[in-house]
Formats: C-alpha cells, structure tokens, sequence
C-alpha cells in the first residue's frame, strides 16, 4: 500500500488552483464535476503522490483524507478488518476503480482506492 493522495477541502477553488499551481508549482492533472455542487481538482507535483482539491460546501474546509493506492480491495478491507481496522465505508465503484474508507485512532479519514 503507498500514500496516493491527499484531499483538501478548501472554499474557493480557483484561488486554492492557483495557490498550488503558481507558488507551490504543482500542474493541474485533471478536474471534473462529478457532483452539481462539487468541483474536483488532480494537482500532480515531483513523485508519484497527488494532491485532490474537492470544492464542497457539505465538507469542512481543511484536510479531508489521506489516500492510499491498493492492488486488491477486497483482500485489503479483509486484512485490513482482521486487524481491528474500524471501515467507516464499504468498497464501492466509483470513474476509476473502487473507493473505500477507514479511520485510524484518532479519526483521521484513510481513502483506499484500486484503479481500474
């Protein structure tokens, strides 16, 4: 398992976009609109790991999850769940693979994800 990504709620995503674009130097991967009021940003910087920008006024602003890449869902949830792990969100299909759920000891949000 490796650290994929990292979400960020943030307010305005034009600002935030231009934020990590021209003093962070990240480039813009992708963006899309998979809700009517949620606005997704891909930044890609050095490295494999990403950062996700949602604009969502349903979520509060600030760190939302950590996002881990895995191979097998399936098999990852089961260990996973055999070792206490607390699954806050059953897998689920989602554009590009699966999606699931997990917090740590202290609440923090763990997004696995298995690409197609």
């Amino acid at each position: 398992m490796k650290v994929k990504y990292a979400t960020i709620v943030v307010e305005d995503m034009d600002e935030s976009v231009k934020f990590y674009t021209e003093v962070m130097g990240f480039e813009i991967a992708s963006q899309h609109n998979p809700q009517p009021k949620a606005t997704i940003t891909i930044l890609k910087g050095e490295g494999d790991a990403m950062v996700e920008l949602i604009e969502n006024a349903e979520y509060k602003t600030g760190l939302f999850a950590v996002g881990m890449d895995v191979e097998d869902m399936n098999a990852t949830v089961k260990d996973l769940r055999s070792k206490g792990a607390k699954i806050t969100m059953e897998p689920i299909p989602i554009t590009v693979g699966t999606l699931a759920f997990l917090e740590d000891p202290n609440g923090v949000r763990i997004a696995l994800i298995q690409h197609h």
